[in-house]
């Protein structure tokens, strides 16, 4: 059985309509929607959320077109910014559903993990959570923290590694303001690597002003997450991480316990479908033609099966 939605969300059907309303609701609806029957019409309203960062956006767009097409009212609460904003929200219940990331989410819950590897990263995560949150099954797709130098500083450096940073001076870490303070920042890099920083924070999570501040000298190593085409597209340097400062950092769904039996099988089946491939791929459609999230959420819903 479907199991019912907090107090206060829309739940289809729960009003009784006349038979000729319910087949207008049908002709009128989202054209990805299946229109089913009565099965469709019983399921409710999710809140899909995303962060600030255009590729989380791609998936949770993929997420709500593949929830309306088995039935539910999507709400989109996309580009709502960075954990201390939308994790509150998501305890609450204000937002059901949000893209997230296995070793970062762990990390901000746990700091102090020593987890690593891509299972242990996900087997520590799930008892790590507040109690009114779960996730789901983690996606082969992967989209992590990287650090990244211009192949002329690779180079000049003979660098080719984070550890290979260690007695460089005057080097400058660029980020989102919260890096500085992260695990894996500053001070991970002097803990791990014996790596001297400074930091500026720039705050596009590593797109094209971080890029940008790479090429122009502003920073020497920019972090920039790893499904980027512009590390490509630029030619820089991902700098290898032999001592596992970044932990696995795998796509999970991250959603309230409320809904979590609701939306898994059609959430699950998508994320299983994604991998760090296609979800470069996907990115590329974004930055370099230019694509909204609905287009790309909606050709590879298609491609994939998902989408008739």
């Amino acid at each position: 059985m479907f199991t019912a939605l907090k107090k206060g969300r829309l739940a289809i059907g729960a009003v009784a309509v006349g038979a000729s309303l319910a087949l207008a609701g049908c002709a009128s609806g989202d054209p990805l929607a299946t229109g089913g029957g009565d099965d469709d019409a019983a399921k409710g309203t999710i809140v899909v959320g995303s962060q600030a960062y255009y590729s989380n956006e791609i998936i949770a767009e993929i997420y709500s077109q593949a929830l309306e097409n088995d039935g539910f009212t999507v709400t989109r609460q996309f580009q709502i910014g960075q954990r201390d904003a939308y994790l509150p929200e998501l305890e609450s219940g204000a937002v059901d559903l949000i893209p997230e990331y296995t070793g970062n989410l762990l990390q901000f819950y746990a700091p102090d993990t020593k987890a690593t590897t891509e299972d242990d990263v996900y087997a520590e995560l799930g008892g790590a959570l507040p109690a009114s949150l779960t996730v789901l099954e983690q996606s082969p797709a992967t989209d992590q923290d990287s650090y990244n130098v211009t192949k002329a500083f690779a180079e000049e450096n003979d660098v080719s590694s984070i550890a290979d940073l260690a007695g460089i001076d005057g080097i400058i870490l660029g980020g989102n303001a919260e890096l500085e303070t992260r695990p894996y920042g500053v001070k991970g890099l002097k803990d791990t690597y014996d790596v001297d920083v400074t930091f500026k924070a720039i705050g596009d999570s590593g797109g094209p002003l971080t890029v940008q501040a790479l090429k122009d000298g502003v920073i020497t190593v920019g972090n920039i997450y790893s499904g980027d085409p512009n590390i490509a597209a630029n030619d820089l340097v991902t700098l290898e991480d032999p001592e596992g400062l970044f932990l696995a950092s795998n796509v999970v769904p991250l959603v309230n316990k409320d809904v979590a039996e609701d939306v898994a099988d059609v959430i699950n089946a998508v994320d299983a479908k994604l991998d760090a491939a296609g979800l470069s791929a996907l990115n590329a459609l974004s930055v370099n033609e230019q694509q909204s999230s609905e287009q790309i959420a909606t050709d590879w819903l298609t491609e994939n099966g998902f989408l008739k």
